[in-house]
């Protein structure tokens, strides 16, 4: 939310490969004191060059999210924004796309596809939470996940059934920090995400895919939103794609 005051804003953004990092070129643009947590050194290199901090993290260790939080508020005076954009699997993930038919599916699946984002989820949204509880201000926590929050579909139900639970977490956190005067935002991409590069996807026409750069701009408008124009819940959606109500 605004600072009021004139003080110098700080986000923490988490995940800052590609739609990550479009939100930190654009906070840093925007004159924001920034800091970008992921776990692989080629991505903190890029944090660095983008002109924020680069710090290491798992995002679906709660320790490790808590940790980075408070490293960012000592640099920076406290924390008003953190995003999470990181993706919730790590290495391969078990079976087809999406999970496959339920009835041919396994629990490797199902944990790979099913548990392991609403796991991610939790943890970013519990250690926010606490964190920004005990910083005793106003903040905004924004999760980011996909269209299969929104909807099941065939051969991709073990998929959907984790972005059915990163909603429900995230919706169950919003209420809780409401007193608090704490936004909590769920950013639904209903697209795929183009590369930050520029390059295509084979066989998606570019117009159907997300630009980052734009999906940084709601994320943005979240980030300034104030105790009166709450945003729980924001979809983004290319005109190319098909989108249904």
């Amino acid at each position: 939310m605004p600072d009021t005051q004139g003080k110098q804003r700080s986000a923490v953004v988490f995940g800052a490969r590609n739609l990550g990092r479009a939100v930190i070129e654009l906070l840093v643009s925007d004159g924001w004191a920034v800091a970008g947590a992921a776990r692989s050194q080629s991505t903190l290199d890029g944090v660095s060059a983008s002109g924020a901090l680069a710090l290491k993290a798992d995002v679906t260790d709660p320790a490790s999210v808590y940790g980075v939080l408070e490293q960012a508020a000592a640099a920076h005076g406290g924390v008003e924004l953190v995003l999470n954009a990181a993706a919730a699997y790590g290495g391969e993930r078990a079976g087809p796309f999406g999970g496959g038919p339920i009835a041919e599916a396994d629990l490797d699946g199902f944990d790979s596809w099913a548990a392991a984002p609403a796991r991610a989820a939790f943890s970013f949204l519990s250690a926010s939470g606490r964190f920004a509880i005990a910083q005793g201000r106003a903040a905004t926590l924004v999760q980011v996940t996909g269209g299969s929050a929104r909807r099941a579909m065939p051969g991709r139900g073990l998929w959907s059934a984790g972005s059915f639970g990163v909603r429900a977490i995230t919706n169950a956190v919003a209420l809780e920090l409401r007193p608090h005067g704490i936004q909590v935002a769920l950013l639904i991409v209903d697209a795929g995400i183009q590369p930050l590069d520029g390059s295509t996807r084979a066989g998606v026409s570019p117009e159907a895919l997300a630009d980052p750069r734009r999906i940084a701009d709601a994320a943005v408008f979240l980030a300034n939103q104030d105790a009166r124009s709450a945003t729980h819940e924001l979809q983004v959606t290319p005109l190319a794609e098909n989108w249904t109500p």
